[in-house]
C-alpha cells in the first residue's frame, strides 16, 4: 500500500525566493479564503477585463444571488482590495463596481485554474488520482 506523503509531490528547490512547502501552502489557503464564497468568483469573472459594472447590472447577470448576498459579497471583496466602490455625486446617485489592480491581477490565476480544471474534467475517468487503472 503506498502512503499518503509518497503520492505527495512537493515543491522544487528554493529559488532563492524563501518559500518552503509549509510557506506555500500557507500563502495559498490566505488567498483561497479571500476568494471563498459561493458567488466571488462569479462577481470576478464578470468584472474582469476593466468592466465597471452597476449593483444592477450584476443583479441581472448573476440571477442567482439575492440581493442581500450580492450586497454581502462586493462589501468583503471591497474590504479586501480585490473591488473598488465608484460613487458618482449625482442625483440620482450612481455606484459602480469595478476590479483594483490587485483584483485583476487575479485574471491569470484564475484562468490557469479554469484551463487545469479543463484538462481535469476530460481526464480518463477510469484512473484514479495515482494513475492505475480502477476495476
Amino acid at each position: 500500500m503506498t502512503r499518503t506523503h509518497e503520492k505527495v509531490g512537493y515543491l522544487p528547490e528554493s529559488k532563492g525566493d524563501g518559500l518552503t512547502p509549509t510557506s506555500a501552502a500557507h500563502g495559498v489557503e490566505q488567498a483561497l479564503k479571500i476568494l471563498e464564497g459561493r458567488w466571488k468568483l462569479v462577481i470576478l469573472f464578470h468584472l474582469f477585463g476593466g468592466k465597471l459594472l452597476r449593483f444592477s447590472d450584476l443583479e441581472r447577470a448573476i440571477p442567482a444571488i439575492s440581493q442581500k448576498m450580492l450586497i454581502q459579497q462586493l462589501r468583503q471583496m471591497e474590504k479586501d482590495g480585490i473591488v473598488r466602490r465608484i460613487v458618482h455625486h449625482q442625483v440620482p446617485p450612481k455606484v459602480e463596481y469595478g476590479l483594483t489592480a490587485w483584483g485583476q491581477a487575479l485574471c491569470p490565476a484564475l484562468d490557469a485554474l479554469l484551463t487545469w480544471a479543463a484538462e481535469r474534467e476530460f481526464a480518463d475517468d477510469t484512473k484514479d488520482l495515482d494513475g492505475t487503472a480502477s476495476r
